[in-house]
């Protein structure tokens, strides 16, 4: 038998016989007995085992080390953290983009061109009893200027529209009597149940959600005719979902989370359409949903989108963020500076107005407020009637969407000063 040399050498070794080979088993072996009886004897001197040394060396190698390992460690850490902000940029960045919409500010008025004088007097009537009848029977109040522009106000979108379409209905019949205007209005009130239905399979396949019960995708066409400080809700509530199903697919969420997160951005404002409860709109929307059976991590985002209470899991954080995004990107929601600080002002201005009270603060755009009472002046069970009395001011004068927390706060202290020695 042979042995040759690696590729490109063509020189023969010498032939190696079985005999030589047994030598060597031989040799390894008494190599490995060598090595045994060595580590024995290391053993005997330190009085230390072969393991309990290992981990002495360990030990000492740590501690001559311990600077440079905490330098490195802290070095990958600052990494890691430059590194963290940038994917969460960039994931944030490309989900706004595969949500982003078209977007069109919306207030408090609807506009309707009249084609000419004649039907503005139409629209007046005799004594203006055309506009009074319509104003009664719409819920709206009507103004009309020189460009023949009417001028649709109310604070609740349905009204308005409501009112948009049954002028445009009315102008087009010219048959305009304080009778014929409640027919009018009485017929689009109907219709409009039909619209919602439509609206809001229209949200919800935009969003990619199907099969929800009718009844609650009726609720969801009331989306389209309410906003916030002029974002439409309709197109809130798609900006977001798109926004959080791309979040969640880069932060590579099981199918189901995906899709429950896609359902509670297409359900976390629902609160907002309920107006025949008492209550915020996440109470409103949690308890709505109950009635439809709905996941429970469903009701948890719809729960903790406010931050209300603290997150549950990963499904919920998406929501909020997504929710945060959509409503706080610039131009989504419109008010003005001097209006906010008016807001915040004039609700503080009425608290204090209480000889009790020794401060105010406003918190959460005046959804909060929190009073300092003067403890010598007010007791503990005087509290609930000084808050009780502040809360009915408070709807009376002060103006607000939505609910006003007041909370009292009565603090006693006790001071006292030791003399010099």
């Amino acid at each position: 038998m042979a042995f040759y040399a690696p590729p490109g050498d063509k020189t023969p070794l010498p032939p190696v016989s079985i005999a030589t080979l047994g030598d060597l088993d031989v040799a390894l072996t008494g190599l490995k007995k060598l090595q045994n009886d060595y580590v024995a004897k290391l053993e005997k001197i330190t009085g230390l085992s072969k393991d309990i040394a290992k981990v002495e060396m360990l030990k000492e190698l740590q501690k001559v080390y311990a600077d440079e390992t905490a330098e490195a460690i802290e070095k990958y850490r600052q990494e890691l953290e430059v590194e963290k902000d940038k994917i969460a940029k960039e994931m944030l960045v490309t989900s706004m983009l595969h949500g982003a919409t078209d977007y069109t500010a919306e207030y408090s008025v609807s506009t309707v061109t009249l084609p000419s004088d004649s039907v503005k007097g139409s629209i007046i009537g005799r004594e203006g009893k055309n506009i009074a009848a319509f104003e009664k029977a719409a819920g709206v109040e009507i103004e009309i200027d020189e460009t023949n522009i009417i001028r649709l106000s109310s604070f609740d979108s349905m009204r308005r529209e409501i009112a948009k379409r049954s002028m445009e209905f009315l102008i087009k019949d010219a048959r305009i009597t304080p009778t014929r205007i409640e027919e009018v209005v009485s017929h689009t009130k109907q219709q409009m149940e039909a619209v919602l239905v439509d609206e809001g399979r229209k949200i919800c396949t935009a969003c990619g959600i199907f099969n929800l019960h009718p009844d609650l995708v009726k609720i969801i066409g009331r989306f389209r005719f309410r906003f916030s400080y002029g974002q439409n809700l309709g197109i809130h509530t798609i900006e977001e979902t798109k926004i959080g199903v791309q979040i969640a697919h880069e932060l590579k969420m099981s199918e189901e989370n995906v899709n429950f997160v896609r359902l509670g951005c297409l359900l976390h404002d629902i609160g907002k359409v309920v107006t025949d409860e008492e209550g915020t709109h996440v109470q409103l929307g949690v308890q709505l949903l109950k009635k439809y059976d709905m996941p429970e991590k469903i009701l948890n985002a719809v729960s903790e989108h406010h931050e209300d209470k603290p997150f549950s899991d990963n499904v919920s954080r998406v929501v909020w963020t997504a929710d945060a995004i959509s409503g706080s990107r610039p131009g989504a929601r419109y008010e003005l500076h001097e209006t906010y600080v008016k807001r915040i002002d004039q609700i503080e201005e009425i608290a204090k107005t209480f000889p009790e009270v020794a401060d105010v603060y406003a918190f959460q755009a005046g959804r909060d407020v929190r009073i300092l009472v003067k403890p010598e002046m007010i007791s503990d069970s005087e509290m609930t009637i000084l808050v009780s009395k502040i809360r009915q001011k408070l709807e009376k004068e002060a103006q607000y969407v939505g609910q006003i927390k007041v909370t009292a706060i009565r603090e006693v202290r006790a001071t006292d000063i030791t003399k010099a020695k």
